[in-house]
């Protein structure tokens, strides 16, 4: 399916009053449903929208607008702009934070210092959208409503994700040169085999004697070379009767 084009509603209104274009070819074209285009052409639908001409604006040709009025079952084709429009990235500015949980940015600010005092302001400022004058009153005490702050994961709080934590966690690690391995080791899950009661720790417990068994040393009489000889002069006796 191709785009859409710019301003849809108001490229329908203008090719209604200017084509004989069937209600579906416009609804197709303008990705609209064909009951929309209708009521734009009984007047209720659209009603005060002035008609955008898709011929001036280069998402349509003469030619292309000919060949759905002389066919009702050609498909109307959108020109390709041949200008690559380069999409501008949001730059690595604060992260935006809802008007609902910005109360809870100075939680998140005293849970960062308390537990990753290694974070750096800048880090802190784009993981919870906050400024460096907030960070340091926090930091010194000197905040308005420093009575009611309490550290609180800025994950759990939705300020920011696991992943985004963790990767700013580990840049400002390695920028310190400090070991990963002095920091708490993550939880993982417990293996099966090793949790009491159940099938798997009762399997690999018989498993483990079964190997044990088998290598332990046998206890039958010492063997000494009297009584090897031994075995096998009865061995040969025997073969002789």
């Amino acid at each position: 399916m191709s785009r859409a084009p710019l301003m849809a509603k108001a490229t329908a209104v203008w090719l209604v009053e200017n084509t004989t274009l069937t209600f579906k070819q416009i609804a197709e074209f303008c990705h609209l449903h064909e009951l929309e285009v209708k009521g734009i052409a009984d007047g209720d639908v659209a009603q005060g929208v002035k008609g955008l001409d898709p011929i001036t604006g280069g998402q349509l040709t003469r030619e292309e607008i000919a060949k759905g009025e002389a066919n009702t079952s050609h498909a109307l084709a959108i020109l390709e702009s041949k200008v690559d429009i380069q999409v501008k990235k949001s730059t690595g500015g604060p992260r935006y934070t809802p008007v609902s949980r910005r109360g809870d940015r100075p939680d998140a600010i005293a849970w960062l210092l308390r537990y990753h005092p290694e974070l750096p302001d800048a880090a802190i400022m784009k993981l919870v959208g906050t400024t460096k004058h907030t960070i340091n009153s926090v930091r010194d005490r000197s905040h308005w409503n420093i009575g009611t702050i309490k550290p609180v994961d800025p994950v759990s709080l939705g300020l920011c994700s696991q992943i985004d934590l963790d990767f700013a966690v580990q840049k400002a690690a390695s920028r310190a040169k400090k070991p990963m391995g002095d920091a708490e080791a993550p939880r993982t899950l417990i293996p099966a085999s090793e949790v009491e009661g159940t099938t798997a720790h009762r399997m690999a417990m018989e498993l483990r004697e079964a190997e044990e068994a088998a290598n332990a040393p046998r206890k039958d009489e010492d063997l000494t070379a009297d009584s090897v000889f031994a075995k096998l002069k009865g061995i040969v006796v025997e073969d002789q009767e």
